[in-house]
């Protein structure tokens, strides 16, 4: 709980053009900060934090004199003398303490942990209780100190995870090279990426090849080769070779830039255990301030020997350690390792309050298509019906190069451009079914049985068993031949799905693609159920059956179409690798190399994090029932219950902390 709120200033920087004398490359950046999130500045509050720890540790190193004169040379003081000195120890450990409930109060804000310092340390000076009165102080500001830390390690591991973008890059204009802020370059420019270098944006590979690391992505540091024509992402680094990118998204619009203000926004999102936490703070808070008052004076109509000194001194024991410092501080920062273990392994959580989503998964539901399988498809086999192989594959792709699905896409690569610039004309698209033109004059459909149906065409029964994906053509009216579509099983799948039923998981699959080729796959993985010929509506009605059921689902998709089921499971996740804007956009979660062993490894991480988050719940509320009981019978002394509470505060970060070196 960071009481030190300085604001992070940007530092102004003023654009100009001028020579690289190393690289003779001109240089141009822009005249202001793009505004695109691009990090130009630097943050002064460690400048400021500096100076207040060495105010902090002189006021130790003050305090420890006192105590070795008093304690181990038997010096005492005379009194006046020994209240200034620790005086200037107390307001140099705590001035901001002071100010701080000073401003809240005066705001009507007192049952907060400032004033609660400020009144128990003020107390003890008051009864004379000087040493006691500072080292509250100052192991209260050191605990600060380390929570503050602590806290700001983390976020700075999770931006620095991923803000990986280079501030510079090498541009192709009027055929030389020049070095330019990202943020400037426009889209159709051609990007120029050295051996080691990163790439600064999203495009499309113009070399003929060239391998990458994507562990900034996706978590895997295995080279990773592309060939022409293939997407290349920014945060991407270069390995081998000089490579041409020719840029698709500007600076601010790439995957990169989405997916840092992901992760800068899921810090902002409060869990439900930090939003409980947080309401129980200001119901707690003013409930020992109420308790203290008893404290002091409710023995008086009981004891008879009641002594106001003696019971103050014991309400202000009470006080210090009921801080709720430990748990405050703790669980936000148990949620900020949470996000930045995930990040480390590809998985993005949009705020920690999906981490808690996930424990309570019961059922994961997938799309096939690019979730379980590589959404790579293939031409298995060409079979044509009166007409020449050639002649069938050159027709059926004219019609197909006016679709984007990745079934046509497979038709057109396969085809090579057999078409001879023929286009199809009249083009019609019929949602479910397929096309329908005109090439070289002649009518073509291409598309599924349920096309031919539609208009009354005759085909082999038999084609209705073919297990592949095909796409059936038939020209003016007359069926022509089929070609057979193959996609290929993810390598992990097969395990992913055993890790989820290992975990009591149910897993059901829903697909659009044709029941038999669906149940192959189901087949193939394990998965539990599965269902085909889905369109969106279809698979929102299955995952709705299964909330009314009483399930906790998981959807895992990466269409477009998969966008409004993504919106209705309890945790939509994203195949951040190939999937659509939209549904990257929906989703609560995002894997970015699309790989389905990753949601169990999502599935993990949130049950890692609230374990150790309900460890510090537990250990802190514990040790300060535990030492409230021994304040209030005079058991503990002052110095008992600010260790207690130091103590208890740097067990629970030190808990917190280790969320970010484990592994799953």
């Amino acid at each position: 709980m960071a009481h030190n709120h300085d604001d992070i200033k940007n530092a102004a920087q003023d654009g100009c053009c001028g020579t690289d004398e190393k690289t003779n490359t001109t240089k141009v950046v822009p005249l202001h900060s793009s505004g695109d999130g691009h990090d130009h500045g630097k943050e002064d509050k460690d400048e400021q934090g500096w100076k207040t720890h060495w105010d902090l540790l002189l006021a130790l190193f003050i305090l420890i004199v006192l105590l070795l004169l008093e304690y181990g040379f038997k010096i005492d003081l005379p009194k006046i003398p020994s209240l200034i000195i620790n005086l200037i120890a107390y307001l140099l450990a705590g001035r901001n303490v002071l100010d701080l409930a000073f401003r809240k109060s005066k705001r009507g804000d007192i049952f907060n942990e400032f004033v609660l310092m400020s009144v128990a340390t003020i107390g003890a000076f008051v009864i004379g209780e000087y040493e006691e009165g500072v080292a509250v102080m100052v192991f209260y500001q050191i605990g600060e100190w380390f929570q503050d830390a602590a806290v700001n390690n983390a976020k700075r591991s999770i931006k620095a995870l991923l803000d990986v973008r280079p501030d510079e890059v090498t541009v192709i204009r009027n055929g030389l090279p020049v070095v330019a802020d990202p943020s400037i370059i426009e889209l159709g420019e051609t990007i120029q990426v050295k051996p080691g270098e990163k790439v600064a944006l999203d495009g499309e590979l113009l070399s003929e090849n060239a391998s990458f690391n994507t562990a900034a992505l996706t978590g895997e540091s295995k080279p990773d080769t592309k060939y022409k024509g293939e997407t290349i992402l920014a945060g991407m680094i270069n390995l081998n070779t000089v490579a041409e990118i020719k840029v698709k998204a500007l600076f601010k619009d790439s995957k990169l830039s989405k997916i840092l203000e992901m992760v800068q926004d899921a810090t902002a999102r409060k869990s439900q255990t930090q939003l409980f936490i947080s309401r129980f703070a200001k119901i707690y808070t003013p409930i020992v301030f109420f308790l203290a008052v008893a404290v002091c004076f409710v023995p008086y109509f009981f004891a008879a020997d009641y002594n106001f000194q003696t019971w103050f001194y014991r309400a202000l024991v009470f006080l210090v350690i009921s801080c709720p410092c430990a748990l405050v501080v703790s669980i936000p920062l148990g949620y900020f390792g949470g996000i930045g273990l995930a990040s480390r392994n590809g998985i993005l959580f949009k705020g920690g309050n999906f981490l808690d989503v996930m424990t309570k998964v019961n059922a994961v539901v997938m799309d096939k298509t690019g979730t379980l399988t590589k959404g790579v498809f293939k031409v298995q086999e060409v079979v044509a019906n009166g007409i020449d192989k050639t002649e069938l594959v050159r027709l059926t792709a004219a019609l197909e190069k006016n679709s984007t699905h990745p079934i046509a896409k497979a038709v057109t690569d396969y085809a090579d451009d057999k078409t001879n610039g023929v286009k199809a004309e009249e083009v019609e698209e019929i949602s479910g079914h397929g096309l329908k033109g005109k090439v070289d004059g002649k009518q073509v459909l291409a598309g599924n049985v349920k096309l031919l149906r539609k208009y009354n065409i005759a085909y082999p029964a038999e084609i209705e068993n073919i297990v592949d994906t095909i796409v059936v053509t038939a020209i003016n009216n007359q069926y022509a031949g089929y070609i057979t579509i193959g996609d290929e099983i993810k390598e992990d799948a097969i395990q992913a799905v055993k890790d989820m039923h290992s975990l009591n998981i149910r897993t059901v699959m829903l697909s659009g693609d044709k029941q038999s080729v669906v149940n192959e796959v189901a087949k193939a993985v394990g998965i539990d159920e599965a269902y085909g010929d889905l369109l969106p509506e279809g698979k929102v009605e299955k995952v709705q059956r299964l909330k009314d059921e009483g399930k906790h689902i998981a959807f895992v998709g990466d269409g477009v179409n998969d966008a409004p089921v993504v919106a209705l499971a309890d945790a939509g996740v994203a195949m951040g690798g190939l999937g659509s804007d939209a549904t990257i956009e929906t989703a609560d979660v995002v894997i970015q190399n699309d790989q389905p062993h990753k949601i169990v490894s999502a599935i993990k991480i949130g049950k890692i994090t609230r374990n150790i988050v309900w460890q510090n719940i537990i250990m802190a509320m514990t040790v300060k029932v535990f030492v409230l009981a021994l304040g209030a019978g005079g058991v503990a002394t002052l110095w008992e219950a600010v260790i207690a509470d130091v103590g208890v505060a740097l067990l629970a970060i030190l808990n917190a902390v280790r969320i970010q070196r484990m592994k799953v």
